[in-house]
């Protein structure tokens, strides 16, 4: 028999042997919790035997194993886990909470349209500094606001239908191009050069610029194969779209059908348009459905190409007549072709220049074939 004072017998239930075993397996269990629940255990199977013996079997003191022990007899399963900290007793009751995240969802300030850290504290008698900590932890941003646009077309079904079994599943023998264009894209140049990037400061240039006039980027994906066929003019007109059609038209073998994903933008429509499709038997055009022009993949090649070549500020570009700084093109007719060598993982280039004058191309991030835009002189 141990010596000692006497220690109270430990007698698990069914379901408290079971909890106390799921703790000590359980490897994301915290390291204090599966210990004290292993102390239980070897004192429920093990009453007999000291506490001296237990604690060397466990790598521990004999009083932790006396402790959780006593505590496990006083309280149970409940015993074994920590007491809460000692610090202030909470000030913000949940009422208050209550009251900050309603007057943020159902009220406005009389001085404006949504409520600030600041006009909300003061409404509701909190401090800033709580107020920001609801916000954060409810997950609410007064200060924000998204746009959204519900299209009325009464056959938004199955226009959508029909462009998406188009992507999934192409007809055999044809050719699926998103098709689009990209308007008023501006040339311009800064009033002072541009000032490169140093070691912890990003590229500087001023905020005012010159403009040289605009540029409309007419374009044509193949989603699947990932090329694109483009064309670069001055006027976005049924005219210009027209020519771009006989581009795809000339570089689409004779012998696919021509399946072509359009919006419902009114140079699509034209009777100069009709009239050419009429003409062209193999050509079928699929529009959008109203106000749901995402569902044209170009557009995700356009926004790639805004962010990676269009958004900063353009080169500057002097004629040969007169040194005057002016746009002009310096694509060839024919478009050219880059391959992307896929073991080094290579980003291709759009081509040397996109809009002549000042645009610096920058690498597209594509795993397939990227044809340069081709422009007419």
């Amino acid at each position: 028999m141990p010596h000692g004072p006497q220690t109270a017998r430990i007698v698990l239930s069914p379901e408290e042997r079971e909890t106390l075993v799921r703790w000590a397996r359980r490897r994301t269990s915290p390291q204090a919790l599966t210990l004290r629940a292993r102390i239980v255990l070897a004192c429920a199977d093990r009453p007999d035997v000291s506490h001296g013996v237990l604690a060397e079997e466990l790598g521990i003191h004999r009083a932790t194993v006396g402790l959780w022990r006593k505590r496990f007899a006083a309280r149970r399963l409940a015993g074994l886990q920590d007491d809460p900290r000692v610090g202030a007793p909470r000030t913000i009751s949940d009422a208050d909470v209550e009251r900050a995240i309603t007057t943020t969802l159902e009220q406005t300030p009389s001085d404006g349209t949504h409520w600030s850290t600041r006009g909300l504290a003061q409404a509701v008698g909190l401090k800033r500094t709580t107020v920001a900590k609801i916000w954060r932890a409810f997950g609410l941003q007064p200060h924000r606001s998204e746009a959204f646009k519900l299209s009325t077309d009464p056959l938004f079904v199955e226009k959508v239908r029909d462009i998406v079994g188009l992507y999934l599943d192409p007809p055999a023998h044809a050719l699926v191009l998103s098709v689009d264009e990209k308007p008023q894209i501006q040339a311009t140049e800064g009033t002072a050069p541009v000032l490169p990037m140093r070691p912890g400061q990003p590229e500087r240039h001023t905020h005012d610029y010159i403009r040289h006039g605009t540029r409309d980027l007419f374009a044509a994906l193949d989603v699947k194969a990932g090329t694109v066929i483009g064309e670069v003019h001055q006027r976005h007109r049924s005219e210009e779209f027209r020519h771009f059609l006989d581009t795809v038209d000339a570089a689409v073998p004779p012998e696919l059908d021509l399946h072509l994903i359009l919006d419902n933008a009114a140079t699509h429509k034209t009777a100069l348009i009709q009239r050419w499709v009429l003409k062209r038997p193999r050509v079928h055009l699929h529009f959008t459905p109203t106000s749901a022009s995402w569902i044209n993949l170009v557009e995700c090649w356009f926004s790639l190409l805004q962010r990676r070549a269009l958004t900063r500020r353009l080169r500057k570009h002097r004629h040969t007549r007169g040194g005057a700084t002016r746009l002009h093109r310096c694509y060839e007719r024919r478009p050219k072709t880059l391959r992307l060598d896929e073991d080094r993982r290579r980003d291709p280039r759009l081509g040397e220049a996109l809009l002549s004058a000042n645009l610096a191309v920058r690498p597209l991030a594509c795993r397939s074939r990227l044809p340069c835009l081709a422009g007419r002189h």
